[in-house]
């Protein structure tokens, strides 16, 4: 504290504030070194304790909830001090404290500057000029660089909370898919992650600057106080709003446009996570949630490089801005303060005031020495009196943040429960609740097994039960046993293969599964990426995968063969064109893009849920028959009558309280049954022509009527 109550005598005050303009800059020097380094730690998630559940009584405000809920996000943020967040945090403290003996130094500089004025001193009024344009790079440097560094410290903060929420939301586990489909405790996902997160961190990082610095101002200003008071008072400088206004505008980058590409940018990152959650049960079945984890880094990475650019042009243009408005302004006052000492003529004056002080030299040090005193503690008191006001709004800020700190609490502790596989439901034992499940799940059997497995639609709630759609089903699917589901509408046949790709819970029972390497599903809703043509095909596997399974463009060329789309490349314009293909392709065409998907990846099983029902009946037998030849095993859920000779059994799903029937295609009883249906459906056409003259006869009566 020595440092500020010292009488600023000589040099020494300008020695000391350019020591710690180059202290302060070789701190942002060391910072931009170890920023690169710090990137690579910013990837690695560290392991934390799961965090708890909010209670349902808990008030979102300022309370021991909003500290708990902060502190515990606090070890995402700074996990330990040297990371690149906690490196910022320091470098940002450096550069408050150095603004405000910038503050001290400069009230003191105005009070000499008028005191040479008051007592007509023009050779240390000019000095006194040139020591006020001296301060003015560092001070503006030092405000230019605190809003650099609280944006940085923003957007680091940000980063690694996404990137920890990435890596949770699109863990192994389908923590995505659980959160949308079987869990209502967060609604919005996308809004959490894109909006929610980034005005929390804007506003703590904010908040850090809005209540260090003030609190740090009033202490100093305070005891600088202690020894004198004072005003200061500042003369308008309207001749030169003009110039400053043509200045500004000549000079200022088009904002509008960066603003513009931002908002591009964060709505396409918001759009990569709306398609996770239009399309999360195709992904899930896939299994491609590593893509999709991929492109939703490769869509935030695009918006922060864009932020930082914008960041960089915003450090030499709010130097300017500073340095025009604040510092040039005053310049320009305190120039037109000294016409009448210096040049009375031009303003119309032979200054009594100098023929006093030429006659009495003591009296005009001593009012210049009063004046200089009044002018530097009426800067003080003004900063003082700003201080006060910031952290009485601050209290709105802390407010605000503790609504954004409730959600993103929210939303970690949603997130750390579903990838724990703990649901919402009844705390007391219910059958088919999510919380209690009993089931067992097997990977790594030669076939597909249930035994004695209920297939139940889960409900999310806090009291809410599973729909029981198939009573404890028993079946085995060895390898080239070929099987047919089929059945009415909504009696659980899609919930078969959600329940084998482990979407849904195996709630009794137990059901046994080869390796996800060994299995593939092609769900009812077509799936195309981001990406290029290739990628379509090789889904969820990349163009490395790829080359590391030893494939080429031209295994490729004869899988689209397979398929009959073998046109697709060369209408495209080759494997790297990049489109918007759920918009370029038919239905069918979609729909064996997902079969060519199955022949590359060449599973032993492959579960097809209704995926070939807008392709013609010609190629969709060549596809099945292409599928059985190279040895995969196929569950098919369909409608069509014309899949039955592809399989060798079939399940009926009757949806009578969850009934089922199983059958060998070929069988004499099945044979029975075939005919049986066609009897029936002959007895029928018989009455066609009965039925035919009845409707004449009621139109005939009908017209009557009319």
């Amino acid at each position: 504290m020595q440092l500020f109550s010292k009488p600023m005598t000589g040099h020494s005050w300008h020695k000391k504030t350019l020591a710690c303009v180059v202290a302060g800059g070789i701190a942002a020097a060391v910072y931009q070194q170890r920023a690169a380094k710090a990137k690579a730690e910013a990837k690695a998630t560290p392991p934390l304790p799961l965090f708890t559940m909010p209670t349902s009584t808990a008030k979102v405000g300022v309370n021991r909830e909003f500290v708990r809920q902060l502190r515990e996000i606090a070890t995402l943020l700074l996990p330990h001090w040297r990371t690149k967040e906690a490196f910022l945090l320091v470098l940002h403290s450096v550069f408050l404290i150095l603004r405000t003996y910038l503050s001290v130094v400069v009230a003191r500089l105005d009070g000499r500057i008028v005191r040479d004025l008051v007592n007509g001193d023009k050779q240390e009024f000019l000095k006194g000029l040139g020591y006020w344009f001296a301060i003015a790079i560092p001070a503006t440097y030092t405000n230019s660089m605190i809003r650099y560094l609280q944006s940085k410290l923003s957007i680091g903060f940000r980063t690694r909370l996404t990137r920890y929420v990435h890596d949770l939301y699109l863990d192994p586990q389908r923590t995505y898919y659980r959160a949308l489909h079987l869990d209502h405790r967060i609604q919005g996902t996308d809004q959490y992650i894109t909006t929610d997160m980034a005005k929390f961190c804007e506003t703590l990082a904010s908040l850090y600057s809005n209540l260090a610095k003030p609190m740090l101002d009033t202490l100093i200003f305070n005891y600088q106080l202690v020894k004198s008071i004072g005003m200061l008072g500042t003369l308008g400088l309207t001749v030169n709003y003009f110039v400053t206004a043509r200045l500004l505008r000549a000079l200022t980058p088009s904002f509008g446009k960066l603003a513009a590409i931002e908002a591009k940018l964060e709505g396409d990152f918001r759009a990569a996570h709306t398609r996770l959650i239009t399309n999360a049960e195709e992904i899930a079945f896939y299994n491609g949630a590593s893509l999709e984890h991929s492109i939703l880094d490769r869509a935030y990475t695009k918006l922060v490089k864009h932020i930082n650019t914008v960041y960089k042009i915003r450090i030499s243009y709010n130097m300017f801005e500073d340095f025009l408005i604040k510092y040039a302004w005053s310049a320009f006052g305190l120039g037109l303060c000294s016409i009448p000492v210096f040049l009375p003529e031009i303003a119309g004056q032979r200054s009594i005031d100098a023929a006093s002080a030429a006659k009495d030299a003591d009296e005009n040090t001593k009012v210049g020495s009063h004046t200089r005193g009044f002018i530097t503690n009426k800067r003080l008191l003004i900063s003082l009196a700003d201080a006060g006001g910031r952290m009485m709004y601050s209290y709105k800020e802390l407010a605000e943040l503790a609504g954004y700190t409730s959600r993103v609490y929210s939303l970690l502790s949603v997130l750390h429960a579903l990838h724990a596989s703990e649901y919402e439901g009844p705390h007391e034992k219910r059958r088919f609740a999510l919380t209690h499940v009993y089931g067992k799940e097997t990977v790594g059997f030669d076939g597909i097994r249930f035994d004695k497995v209920p297939i139940v639609a889960p409900a999310a709630g806090p009291e809410a039960v599973g729909e029981l759609l198939v009573k404890e089903l028993s079946l085995e699917i060895c390898p080239g046993e070929h099987l047919l589901i089929t059945g009415p509408n909504g009696v659980g046949k899609t919930a078969v293969a959600r329940i084998i790709a482990s979407l849904w819970p195996v709630f009794e029972g137990e059901v046994s599964k080869p390796s996800k390497e060994d299995i593939f599903y092609i769900p009812q809703r077509p799936y195309l990426s981001l990406g290029t043509l290739r990628d379509q095909l090789i889904y969820p596997h990349t163009l490395q995968d790829m080359k590391q399974s030893g494939r080429t463009d031209k295994d490729l060329e004869k899988i689209l063969d397979a398929v009959h789309l073998s046109y697709i490349p060369s209408r495209e314009g080759g494997w790297e064109t990049e489109k918007e293909w759920k918009d370029v392709f038919s239905g069918g065409e979609k729909q064996r893009i997902s079969m060519a998907r199955l022949f590359y990846h060449h599973p032993k099983y492959a579960v097809l849920d209704e995926c070939t029902s807008a392709v013609s009946a010609d190629v969709e037998g060549l596809m099945y028959a292409h599928a059985k030849d190279i040895g995969i095993t196929l569950l098919t859920i369909s409608h069509r009558p014309s899949l039955l000779k592809y399989h060798k059994r079939f399940l009926t799903l009757t949806g009578n309280e969850g009934e089922w029937k199983m059958e060998t295609i070929g069988t004499q009883e099945q044979k029975q049954s075939i005919g049986k249906e066609m009897q029936t459906l002959e007895a029928k056409l018989e009455q066609v022509e009965t039925l035919k003259a009845r409707l004449l006869a009621i139109e005939s009566e009908l017209s009557l009527k009319a």
